[in-house]
């Protein structure tokens, strides 16, 4: 309701701002009222049927949304991520979203296993430094202290 009220004082103080200026005709008036929509209510049914197209895949987002009349750039994707089947995920991904959920989960693994590459790369280095800095080898060190703990726990 509010939303409505706001595009109303925005369209009213379009009018009067051209209104005001010396070069007024209703040709221009018509031109602005020509082109406003007001938000559509649509059911949940038509939404669902409308999620279901885009995600067969038979056409692209910017078709339905001239095929269908739809305003705005998220209402297709809000209405995907509340009723669709696959991830639509918040953050500022580009392009759209894998379908097969396999695919998706094995890009997401491969994401996490460059992460944990890059840690691995990391403490090693850790280590050389250390070795270099302190004349000692750390590895050996942690391996006797793990083995003398071991050998405690057995005995």
């Amino acid at each position: 309701m509010r939303a409505l009220f706001l595009q109303g004082f925005f369209i009213v103080c379009l009018v009067l701002k051209k209104l005001t200026t010396k070069s007024q005709n209703m040709d221009e008036l018509k031109g602005i009222f020509k082109n406003y929509k007001p938000s559509q209510k649509y059911s949940e049914a038509f939404k669902r049927a409308i999620v279901k197209e885009f995600e067969e895949g038979s056409f692209s987002k910017d078709f339905i949304q001239d095929k269908y009349g739809l305003g705005g750039n998220s209402v297709l994707l809000n209405w995907c991520r509340k009723y669709g089947k696959f991830a639509y995920p918040k953050n500022n991904t580009i392009g759209r979203p894998m379908k097969d959920p396999l695919q998706q989960r094995i890009k997401e693994l491969e994401e996490k296993l460059k992460a944990s590459e890059l840690k691995v790369k990391v403490y090693e280095k850790l280590i050389e430094v250390t070795n270099r800095e302190l004349n000692v080898d750390v590895v050996k060190k942690i391996e006797a202290k793990l083995s003398e703990s071991w050998q405690q726990k057995k005995g």
